[in-house]
């Protein structure tokens, strides 16, 4: 262990205080979602983008073929967890110049097991050099870096030894990547695209649609012009979609045998393939709870996908990436057909559906956080439910103000919520969390759509209240595996 290491505990403390929100950049739709690989997009997916993105301006700069060397230091919750959330393998395959949502799932961890037996990666691909993992990957498991827990710092060598460049990183959460440049402690990609509607509160985004006679996704259609033409959009969501619900099936389509203990010490079993077969058997079907059943398969079909290392879709995260497709999966298979709704409308409403969910996800990013280890769980499960929440209702025939009123809800049930993985994995309690919160956020929805949209609590007062409690939530509840269930459930 580093002396780095052997730091106090509370050293991964370094940011304190509520964050500050950032407001001057823009998002996108498909900021929130991004095709990546599990277990985890702050300490997978973004590890995997940093690297790469290193490696690349090595490459830019012409500096590639002189490196001899490269290490890789991970902080904060990074170091303490990372092991467990495949963080290591990702800085290694982005090394070789992989990225997450083109990385062949199958064959990524057998390639990692090489690169550590013969001491040799190819960087960016093409340039074997000497790697030895004891020392060119480091995990600081108790120091962390000022601009966010989730900090990397990346150092290439030339022949002599010398320093040749170093770069650090901020993995912020849903796999967003920043440099140690990025203001507003490093938390959102700069991007000051002008988009034709503005917002950074959910009182802007209720304003601009009744003045304009919007919906919450015609805004954020309108919006996502700024980047990409009408039919792109509509593309690329229902690419979005399809990979969501291809990841629900091949979680549904594990073989329960030989594939039915998920990865890691803990020997968690995949409940998904028998909670499947026996709702697809039809037994039950007159149980009054049997689509409740299917909401719950929906959900840890896709966390037992990411717990195992496969394709998913951040949304925002992948610790919360059920929560989403369980509440579309729930509409789409349940809903629509009851109301008869063609193909063509049943894809109009996914569309809506996953555009009015990143508008909720981006007041959540943007006044808050959607990062575990900034603010807890309530960032990133309580997030997605809230995305949700609103989605679904406004494709069930909400107004703006119900859809404001179920995110609410769906955020407000949420607050405190710690991320306290149990062995560093994104198992327990991560996966029956995304089946919980996915019935959360349908009834939130419902309890909006009873109702005509005023309620006492705004969702912008529950997006402040969890920036402020994150700030105030210990250290060792923010993704750490240092308190709470990690330390009271033994893990073997």
């Amino acid at each position: 262990m580093t002396a780095a290491a052997e730091a106090e505990p509370e050293a991964m403390g370094a940011v304190s205080g509520a964050p500050a929100p950032v407001v001057a950049v823009t998002l996108s739709t498909f900021d929130l979602y991004s095709i990546g690989i599990g277990p985890s997009s702050s300490h997978t997916v973004g590890p995997m983008r940093a690297a790469k993105t290193f490696v690349d301006s090595l490459v830019e700069d012409g500096q590639l073929d002189a490196v001899t060397r490269v290490k890789a230091e991970l902080f904060g919750s990074l170091g303490a967890t990372g092991h467990g959330h495949g963080s290591e393998g990702a800085v290694l395959l982005g090394l070789e110049g992989e990225e997450p949502a083109t990385v062949d799932t199958r064959a990524s961890s057998g390639r990692v097991a090489d690169i550590r037996e013969r001491g040799e990666l190819s960087l960016g691909g093409h340039r074997p050099i000497h790697f030895d993992s004891q020392t060119d990957l480091v995990m600081h498991r108790r120091k962390s870096l000022p601009g966010h827990p989730n900090g990397m710092v990346f150092t290439a060598y030339d022949a002599s030894g010398q320093v040749s460049r170093e770069r650090t990183y901020y993995s912020v959460g849903g796999g967003f990547v920043v440099d140690e440049h990025a203001s507003g402690a490093a938390r959102i990609v700069p991007d000051h695209s002008s988009v034709r509607f503005p917002f950074t509160t959910g009182a802007e985004l209720l304003s601009t649609c009744e003045r304009e006679g919007f919906r919450v996704s015609d805004l954020m259609l309108a919006n996502e012009l700024t980047w990409r033409t009408q039919d792109e959009v509509r593309a690329g969501l229902l690419e979005i979609w399809q990979v969501m619900a291809d990841c629900v099936q091949a979680g549904c389509d594990r073989d329960p045998v030989s594939d039915g203990v998920l990865p890691g010490g803990l020997r968690v079993p995949r409940r998904a393939p028998l909670l499947y077969r026996d709702l697809a058997s039809g037994a039950g079907a007159q149980d009054p709870f049997r689509v409740m059943d299917w909401v719950n398969l929906f959900a840890l079909a896709v966390n037992e996908e990411n717990a195992s290392g496969g394709r998913v879709v951040t949304a925002p995260t992948n610790g919360a990436a059920g929560i989403v497709p369980a509440v579309l999966h729930y509409w789409v298979r349940f809903v629509a057909p009851e109301a008869g709704l063609d193909e063509a409308a049943i894809e109009d409403g996914i569309v809506r559906f996953l555009l009015t969910a990143a508008a909720i996800g981006i007041l959540c990013k943007t006044n808050a956080s959607i990062s575990g280890a900034e603010v807890g769980c309530q960032g990133e499960v309580g997030s997605a439910c809230a995305m949700a929440a609103g989605a679904l209702c406004e494709v069930l025939g909400g107004s703006p103000e119900q859809v404001e009123n179920a995110a609410e809800v769906g955020i407000e049930h949420n607050l405190g919520l710690t991320c306290d993985p149990v062995g560093g994995l994104v198992q327990i309690p991560c996966i029956e969390r995304n089946a919980i919160a996915s019935v959360k956020a349908i009834n939130a929805a419902r309890l909006a759509l009873n109702g005509d949209g005023s309620h006492k609590v705004s969702l912008d007062k529950a997006l402040k209240t969890m920036r402020e409690t994150g700030a105030d939530m210990k250290v060792k509840y923010k993704e750490t595996s240092r308190g709470g269930l990690a330390v009271n459930v033994i893990e073997c």
